[in-house]
């Protein structure tokens, strides 16, 4: 039987180190896999499919804005994330929570908190710190949009954002042109938008307030 194990996503080798060692403290009988972008993570994700519990941090190249929890809670609807950010703005944990986190941990919160906050969701709970900021509908509604895309087209998206032609898509995502333009033209539908523009305008919105 495989080891349960958890996924520490951030590229901060340094806060890292420290969120390892927390886990290790609290969790012995886990298995530690890291990852320091993105593009880690979903290979991280493939190669261990006895993750249990992601920690995501939402700063990370590759990455933007909610976009790795929202491709996360896309693909791998049955498997907790918990964002632990440096950002602390009320409507950055809101929204982190409209977007299916399970848990959002301020990383200044003392080692003791982040351990029972994990436990928490790892017992199947969740664990938000107090919030100011109201729910959004238009968060609501964007994450609803959002997950009607297949995991292959919300990379495409990413791409269309990045300001990539279908061609180069194509050649980034290894596939044919003509599939890129099918996914492309579901993609605007799904998400109402006219434009591929306006698309890139809707993943814009994914990043999260200034902490300030």
């Amino acid at each position: 039987m495989s080891e349960p194990t958890f996924l520490v996503a951030d590229d901060h080798p340094l806060f890292r180190a420290a969120l390892v060692q927390v886990l290790r403290e609290h969790f012995a009988h886990y298995r530690i896999v890291e990852a320091a972008s993105a593009q880690t993570v979903g290979s991280a994700m493939q190669d261990h499919p006895e993750i249990e519990l992601v920690l995501l941090d939402l700063a990370m190249p590759g990455a933007r804005g909610f976009s790795s929890l929202l491709h996360l809670r896309g693909e791998y609807p049955e498997i907790p994330v918990v964002v632990i950010s440096s950002n602390e703005h009320p409507r950055v944990i809101r929204r982190g929570q409209q977007f299916g986190a399970a848990g959002f941990i301020p990383k200044s919160a003392p080692a003791e908190e982040m351990a029972s906050a994990i436990e928490t969701v790892l017992e199947g709970g969740s664990w938000f710190p107090p919030m100011a900021a109201a729910r959004s509908e238009a968060d609501a509604a964007l994450a609803a949009k959002l997950a009607q895309l297949t995991p292959q087209q919300f990379r495409v998206l990413l791409c269309i954002a990045d300001g990539l032609l279908n061609k180069q898509i194509a050649h980034e995502l290894g596939l044919a042109e003509n599939t890129v333009k099918v996914h492309v033209t579901a993609i605007l539908k799904k998400l109402e938008c006219y434009s591929r523009t306006q698309a890139a305008v809707l993943v814009k919105s994914l990043e999260p307030e200034s902490a300030a």
